[in-house]
């Protein structure tokens, strides 16, 4: 078997987006050193295709998104479907949000910051959650998905080329806001990512994860991103279904199911916007075991067992959306 290369798999989505740039509405440009940058809503539009792609992009070529309706209860919602093959290196490697890419520019004291997911992080392995990762990547492209309102500079380029030990010339950067459609798609499509997270945070082995799937509702698009992170984050925790196959002893299930999904945290029950104005605004005094999918279903490929536990709830997603 091939060692899988989740960059040079990204790539190839990459070249998508720069071919159909038009179509797509994104715009790519080459900085100095030579890396490309895709604004896929900043200055552009964007799209709902083009924030399949990128959502396409940060599972580093090991998942398939496409769009569907989510009916719950009476309620209507166009909304994604995702269906990752090698969870782990998926979501974990690649996809979840952990790389917060800062640089403060000497010259004007200007600050850029960004969540990064991708690929690229594969390259960097700069951050703690590598330490349980047993994959190792070597590639001479880096993809790396910025969610954040400000185009990266040059200077931003080459220390994140630094970072992954590449040649700025091979570094293919995608920025997109929260308050975009891309924003509200890739974010939808991490419904499958945050359920492995929390799974990770309760220890349960994630390399017995065979396959993930999951279905989300496609936020509203924001006039603001601090709305726009209320609802992008809603939609997962009130609205998200995820389903894993494992394998593994029945117990290593039991022991951590009723405490995988969002109903399990302290937080649950209200909206993201207000828990973000009741700790004033700091992302990290919100339980971190609010973040993941509002139901959860496991299937042991072991024993045949089938484990559900928590449930959408319709109600605040209508205040979510406005509805």
């Amino acid at each position: 078997m091939s060692a899988i290369t989740l960059n040079e798999r990204s790539l190839h989505l990459v070249r998508r987006l720069i071919a159909d740039q038009a179509g797509l509405d994104v715009a790519a440009a080459t900085l100095p050193g030579g890396a490309v940058v895709i604004d896929a809503g900043i200055a552009v539009r964007g799209s709902l295709e083009a924030g399949r792609l990128v959502a396409e992009i940060c599972l580093g070529g090991l998942g398939r998104v496409a769009f569907c309706d989510i009916r719950l209860e009476g309620l209507s919602l166009p909304g994604l479907r995702v269906d990752v093959s090698r969870p782990e290196l998926a979501c974990m490697a690649s996809q979840y949000a952990g790389w917060a890419v800062s640089l403060t520019d000497p010259a004007d004291a200007s600050r850029f910051f960004a969540m990064g997911s991708g690929p690229a992080r594969a390259l960097y392995r700069g951050e703690a959650i590598f330490s349980g990762i047993a994959h190792t990547e070597t590639s001479a492209s880096a993809v790396l998905v910025l969610e954040g309102r400000q185009p990266p500079t040059q200077a931003v380029a080459a220390m994140i080329a630094k970072a992954c030990g590449v040649a700025e010339a091979e570094l293919s950067l995608v920025v997109a806001p929260t308050a975009s459609l891309v924003g509200s798609v890739q974010i939808a499509a991490r419904v499958v990512e945050t359920g492995m997270h929390k799974l990770h945070e309760l220890g349960f082995p994630l390399d017995a994860v065979i396959s993930g799937s999951g279905t989300c509702p496609v936020a509203p698009v924001a006039a603001d991103d601090l709305t726009a992170i209320g609802r992008t984050n809603d939609a997962v925790l009130y609205g998200g279904e995820a389903w894993y196959t494992v394998n593994c002893e029945n117990a290593d299930i039991e022991r951590v199911l009723e405490r995988v999904p969002a109903c399990a945290s302290r937080d649950y029950g209200t909206l993201f916007a207000d828990l973000f104005a009741r700790y004033e605004g700091n992302f990290y005094k919100i339980d971190p075991m609010l973040f993941s999918p509002a139901r959860v279903s496991i299937a042991n490929a072991r024993t045949g067992r089938i484990f559900v536990a928590g449930a959408t709830d319709p109600a605040l997603l209508r205040r979510s959306f406005g509805l």
